[in-house]
């Protein structure tokens, strides 16, 4: 059965939550692409490294999610977060087909340095 964008979206905002890299990876399709400002990354494992760098970018860090915005399979996503000291703004630019995630782009700007 096919997923909705939406559907697939929830399901991403829970996994993400949990911090389970095997879980976040599990809504990416096999040959998905993520990009971040580390580099592009290939393939469910690259997504596990290009979210785990994410993740470790944002220690600890309160998701403020804007409204998620679809047209079609595309969903376009802005969000904040504050993460130990640091405010942190950007973006989620995600495609979906066939209930998979198949290319991600993660954008944001860490405009203050978190605290050790």
């Amino acid at each position: 059965m096919t997923r909705s964008p939406q559907e697939t979206f929830s399901d991403h905002v829970r996994a993400l939550g949990s911090g389970d890299l095997d879980a976040i990876a599990a809504d990416f399709a096999p040959d998905a692409v993520l990009l971040t400002p580390a580099g592009v990354l290939h393939r469910r494992e690259g997504v596990k490294q290009g979210i785990g760098g994410v993740l470790a970018d944002l220690p600890n860090a309160r998701w403020k999610p804007g409204t998620p915005v679809f047209t079609d399979d595309v969903m376009l996503l802005e969000w904040a977060a504050d993460a130990d000291g640091a405010r942190v703004e950007g973006g989620v630019d995600t495609l979906f087909r066939d209930g998979l995630i198949r290319a991600q782009t993660v954008r944001y700007t860490l405009l203050t340095e978190p605290t050790a």
